[in-house]
């Protein structure tokens, strides 16, 4: 396999683990607050990792890191846990993945370059895609759940792209938990305005698969995606995220798959492939 390929499935680990996020948030933490859900899957993560790496960001990085901790985490994914409550997960994921085309144009703005025909076409084909496989006739639409889908699909495009743009010359790793505590240390005076809930044995088992797998180890792999096959092509993996939380809905709640699912799914994949070879 070649390094390229190496990189794609490495990335492709994250979002496919994001996937989970939506049955695990419905099942195991029904009745938390969504900003507490997010600070709980930032703070903790960004703090195990800086306990292994042990080195902070220069006085001139602070500034930086503290925008890419909001756009990466404390906005997003406050955001995305909003979005998650109040809509079912097929619909906040279809609102989410508007986020590859919005990569497409800031990419072109803030990094150079035209805005490529193919990149569009990929972006709206795995859009068609996520909306066959997550939207049905029994979709309810919350106004705030959807601003709230949009608001962290602008986050995170804003968030990808300046992660491209602004590399310190430190370890992937460093530079993953300097996000992840920035945001979640923007993130905790808020939560706990929100009265957070002490967890569970459940909850914190959710929480840790949320913060130790869905947040070190998926950020560590999205960030190396970034930084190797650029945020265009990353972002279009993101696609994987709604079709793992469907295929995960079939095998675990016993959901049925359709004829247009099963076309969704197809063309998901296919805008990856197209996406990946421009």
């Amino acid at each position: 396999m070649t390094t390229r390929g190496t990189d794609l499935l490495l990335t492709a680990i994250a979002p496919v683990i994001w996937g989970s996020t939506y049955i695990v948030t419905t099942a195991f933490l029904p009745d938390f607050q969504p900003l507490t859900v997010a600070l709980l899957r930032a703070l903790p993560a960004g703090l195990l990792l800086l306990l292994i790496v042990r080195q902070l960001p220069a006085r001139a990085w602070w500034g930086r890191i503290a925008i890419l901790g909001a756009l990466n985490f404390a906005i997003f994914w406050a955001m995305l846990f909003i979005s998650a409550y109040r809509l079912p997960g097929g619909v906040a994921a279809t609102i989410g993945a508007v986020q590859p085309l919005i990569v497409v144009f800031l990419s072109a703005a803030l990094l150079g370059g035209g805005v490529r025909r193919v990149s569009v076409i990929a972006a709206l084909l795995g859009l068609a895609g996520v909306a066959l496989l997550v939207l049905t006739p029994q979709a309810a639409l919350d106004p705030i759940g959807i601003a709230a889908g949009l608001a962290g699909a602008v986050s995170m495009a804003f968030g990808t792209v300046l992660t491209r743009k602004w590399q310190p010359p430190v370890s992937l790793l460093t530079f993953t938990a300097w996000q992840l505590t920035a945001g979640g240390i923007l993130l905790l005076p808020v939560a706990l305005w929100a009265e957070p809930r002490i967890p569970s044995p459940a909850n914190l088992l959710a929480l840790g698969w949320l913060g130790l797998i869905g947040a070190a180890l998926t950020c560590y792999l999205m960030f190396r995606g970034v930084t190797r096959i650029g945020p265009a092509t990353v972002s279009l993996l993101g696609f994987l995220s709604p079709a793992t939380a469907v295929l995960l809905g079939w095998v675990f709640l016993n959901q049925s798959l359709t004829p247009l699912q099963i076309a969704g799914a197809a063309l998901v994949i296919g805008s990856i492939w197209i996406g990946q070879r421009q």
